[in-house]
């Protein structure tokens, strides 16, 4: 049977769903922070879609198109039609398998249909998060004892799980406030939000110690708030505090970024000294924090003002004292058991500061990236978390499951506080609030100057972050239907089914590269194996020799930062995803798919990927685009459209193909295609992603394809001749000449343009876009050279070439615009120069196109509509400039000869 995916998907209705609302999974995505999270809109598509037929007959095709598309309206929507007809179409079960679910977004959507949902993650840390999704909200909790603990005021449902979580996180809020209260003196009778602190450094040049600060702005002006700042004043004896003041910083921060010896900007940021002005380049304070010489200070105090929100105050010396006594009190605080210390010692693995910053400033183990304050705060507060859950157990008669589920959304705040809670968490000055430590999704950030919510009201404190998360959980138990899915820790390589168990396998795998996911969460892994260690003993037993998550079989390629012994390469990642591949196909029923998502710019990671799915005996049968991400950044690349593709179990019996048949074969399906594309909305950018598909399908029909040698043929061959089908079915004409008349060279930058104009696109396009274009990448760098966050048509301006009679079309109509500005007669000497015809309709035939592309106010768009305005002028100067040029040469002739006589 054909599924639906294999040739149809709501790719629209995806993007649309996924930029905000129900579709996007913001709402999932704030109950427990994992990383690279599926939209739910795609996860739920993919699920519908893998699941539902592509029937023969077109008045039904479009019945369940239509099912589909209210079906992607909302959450809920189309809820029993959908159901029925998932069970209708698959009358032996439609069981949902994800092997790689971090934190559960796929099996979700399956649960939401009350399907057998089976997620299989490998990190602990997504495990926890998964159960607190897909598992625990589906239970029925009815039967457990009343909780004695009183819920706060902020619910206004009857929802039993959703009432005790709440009187859990209200309790545990409690306890912690009065643990620690000692240590946050109150001032005038109310707690403070948050603390402003840096690490101090011994100045090379005077020897006084004076702290790192990279703004001294603190609040924003505002009507008629004139904000606030602040700056350090020194003093003779060697010692400094900070002086508050309204309005803007009246001296430069102590962490600047200076001019380098070439009157560039530096590298790095250099601290410097406010008694003697000593600069410290990057390598030295590095250096120094490195060799443990920095110390943390408290220096600027932030209440709550009802008129203007945070008010900056110097710190009272009770506040100072407080501080000071939670050093002390840190000391003494008893072990989590017998293998697990107080404060976490768990190291950081070698070499990885590129992941965990802090590590290239000190920092040693995870223990490490807190004032001891924060630390203080923290292993108390995991400690109440774990009393209660044993509480519960042993003195209220909770049950060990129940008291598993509610510590385990207490959990879910300490890891969210924890991203509020480190030396990388800097005051958000712009939203009055505090950063959290994630540079992109998934590396921890340092700063030498950093703010410690307190234990009131406020960004990052307990209270605030009970509430978010109840109002996460609140909106997701809303209407909630379905059943629990099952949730299992393990290895996507080796899964605990018995052979054709699923209907369809639906997968997000790891992207290569992108995220490192256990490194960059062993932070809340220290802190929840203490905080759990009663309802989830299991997150303590672990092989890696630091006490961390284990990475034995983590399908990562450890790109940045690798330690000695790093196994994580490609070489693993490859054998890992290929060996998951090949599970996949063994546990999904003959008749099932195998999804996968996947997004990546990289010719080379997709050629990887094709081979591993290749190798394992799938074929794809479909590939769809979707914009999923909005440019989003996860980890180390940005990407915005992922793929969903459909794969089946590769049929037996294949012939073999030959490499150019394949390839007209593959080029005929991908045109085939396009009219379909066209009627789901696709743009050719889409459609350049979505070709992938039909070729991987057309590849699968053989069981090997091979050259004329007689040697095997790669597949991702395949997908540059799908890419160039797309060009030549576009029909795209120039002037009435169409695009593969003109030099490859042209080609390339025409179309180009005609897919992105002047906006950016991924840098990962560029080689793409060369390959089938059949150019090496240095032959069109200059064509569409890179910046910072992607790359994009050459400005005129900057284009170097100079033009002449072998120049290409493309580079002739850039020198042109270049010396537009210039004047008719630059304009003619450039024309002149290049050997074209002053009429060459291929010349401008591109400048028109060119001009009738790029945005009205494009400098390059109005010089070529300009030159096309003065067509018949910018010909006569050409004209003009060959004339001179021949009557130049000809006086210097007739001189020469005039001189021979002689």
């Amino acid at each position: 049977m054909t599924r639906m995916i294999e040739r149809w998907f709501p790719c629209a209705e995806v993007s649309e769903a996924s930029g905000s609302g129900w579709g996007s999974g913001n709402t999932e995505r704030n109950l427990f922070t994992w990383f690279a999270a599926r939209p739910t809109a795609q996860a739920k598509a993919a699920v519908i879609t893998s699941l539902l037929p592509w029937p023969d007959d077109e008045d039904e095709r479009r019945r369940l198109q239509d099912l589909v598309r209210r079906a992607m309206t909302g959450r809920y929507e189309a809820w029993e039609e959908l159901r029925k007809e998932i069970l209708t179409t698959n009358p032996n079960g439609a069981a949902v398998l994800d092997p790689f679910s971090g934190r559960g977004m796929i099996p979700l959507e399956a649960a939401r249909l009350g399907l057998p949902s089976h997620a299989i993650e490998y990190a602990p840390v997504a495990v926890l998060a998964s159960e607190l999704l897909i598992d625990y909200p589906f239970r029925d909790w009815s039967d457990e004892p009343a909780l004695p603990f009183a819920s706060s005021d902020r619910l206004d449902v009857d929802n039993r799980l959703l009432r005790d979580v709440d009187a859990i996180l209200t309790e545990v809020g409690k306890r912690y406030t009065e643990s620690m209260a000692e240590f946050y003196p109150l001032v005038d009778g109310k707690r403070p939000w948050g603390y402003l602190w840096a690490v101090t450094l011994p100045c090379q040049e005077c020897g006084n110690r004076f702290p790192l600060v990279g703004s001294f702005e603190l609040r924003k002006p505002a009507k008629e708030d004139t904000g606030q700042s602040f700056y350090i004043d020194v003093n003779a004896d060697g010692t400094f505090h900070a002086v508050v003041h309204d309005g803007s910083a009246r001296k430069p921060a102590t962490l600047v970024t200076r001019a380098g010896t070439d009157g560039k900007k530096g590298k790095g940021k250099s601290a410097v000294c406010p008694f003697c002005e000593h600069p410290h380049p990057l390598a030295v304070h590095q250096r120094l924090a490195g060799e443990g010489l920095g110390q943390d200070v408290l220096i600027v105090v932030s209440d709550i003002d009802q008129d203007v929100g945070k008010r900056y105050r110097e710190p009272t010396r009770a506040e100072l004292e407080a501080a000071d006594t939670a050093r002390t009190a840190l000391t003494s605080e008893p072990p989590f058991g017998p293998m697990l210390p107080a404060v976490p010692d768990e190291l950081i693995p070698e070499n990885n500061g590129a992941t965990i910053r802090p590590q290239l400033y000190g920092a040693r183990s995870y223990g490490d990236l807190m004032v001891d304050r924060q630390t203080l705060g923290f292993v108390r507060l995991a400690r109440i978390i774990g009393h209660l859950a044993e509480e519960l157990v042993e003195k209220h008669g909770v049950s060990r499951a129940y008291s598993r589920a509610l510590a385990g959304y207490a959990g879910s705040v300490l890891v969210r506080k924890g991203r509020r809670a480190t030396r990388g968490c800097t005051l958000d000055v712009s939203r009055d609030g505090v950063h959290d430590i994630f540079v992109n999704e998934s590396t921890i950030a340092y700063s030498y100057d950093f703010l410690e919510p307190g234990i009131g009201n406020g960004p990052g404190t307990w209270a605030s972050l009970s509430s978010s998360t109840m109002a996460t959980l609140k909106n997701l138990v809303a209407a909630l239907r379905g059943k629990a899915g099952q949730v299992q820790r393990g290895s996507a390589d080796a899964l605990p089914y018995r052979d054709s168990y699923v209907s369809a396998v639906i997968t997000d795998p790891p992207y290569d590269s992108m995220v490192y996911y256990t490194d960059s969460s062993d932070l809340f892994y220290a802190w929840l194996k203490r905080a759990l260690v009663a309802t989830h003993p299991e997150l303590a037993v672990t092989s890696d020799p630091r006490g961390l998550q284990e990475k034995t079989n983590e399908a990562v390629v450890k790109k940045h930062g690798r330690a000695p012994g790093e196994h994580r390469d490609r070489q693993h990642y490859d054998t890992m995803i290929a060996a998951a591949f090949s599970e996949m196909r063994r546990v999904v029923a003959d008749e099932g798919l195998v999804t996968i998502v996947f997004g990546h710019g990289e010719p080379e990671v997709w050629h990887r990927l094709l081979h591993a799915i290749s190798s394992a005996g799938l074929v794809m049968t479909g590939s769809w685009p979707a914009k999923t991400e909005a440019g989003g950044q996860q980890g180390k690349a940005n990407i915005v459209t992922t793929l969903t593709m459909s794969c089946r179990p590769a049929p037996a019996a294949r012939p073999k193909g030959r490499a150019g048949v394949v390839e007209s074969e593959v080029k005929k399906e991908v045109k085939a295609r396009i009219p379909l594309w066209e009627r789901s909305g696709l743009a050719p950018t889409d459609m350049l992603m979505a070709s992938a598909g039909p070729a991987m399908e057309v590849v699968g029909r053989y069981e090997r394809v091979l050259d004329n040698a007689g040697e095997p043929v790669e597949p991702d061959r395949y997908l540059i001749a799908a890419r160039q089908a797309v060009q030549e079915a576009s029909s795209l004409e120039i002037e009435n000449h169409p695009l593969e008349t003109f030099d490859s060279r042209t080609r390339f930058a025409l179309w180009w343009v005609r897919l992105y104009g002047r906006q950016l696109a991924a840098k990962s396009e560029l080689r793409w876009q060369a390959l089938a274009a059949d150019l090496d990448l240095s032959e069109v760098r200059d064509l569409v050279p890179d910046v910072d966050k992607g790359c994009h048509l050459v400005a005129a301006k900057d284009f170097k070439r100079q033009v002449a009679p072998e120049s290409a079309v493309i580079d002739v109509a850039l020198a042109l615009a270049r010396e537009w500005p210039a004047g008719l007669n630059a304009v003619g000497e450039t024309l002149a120069k290049s050997g074209r015809e002053t009429e060459d309709s291929y010349l401008w035939g591109a400048i028109a196109f060119l001009a009738g592309r790029l945005p009205d106010a494009d400098p390059d768009a109005i010089a070529w509509t300009g030159l096309m305005r003065n067509r018949r002028n910018v010909g006569a100067a050409a004209k003009g400039v060959v004339s001179a040029s021949r009557k130049a040469d000809e006086e210097a002739e007739a001189e020469e000869a005039k001189l021979s006589l002689f």
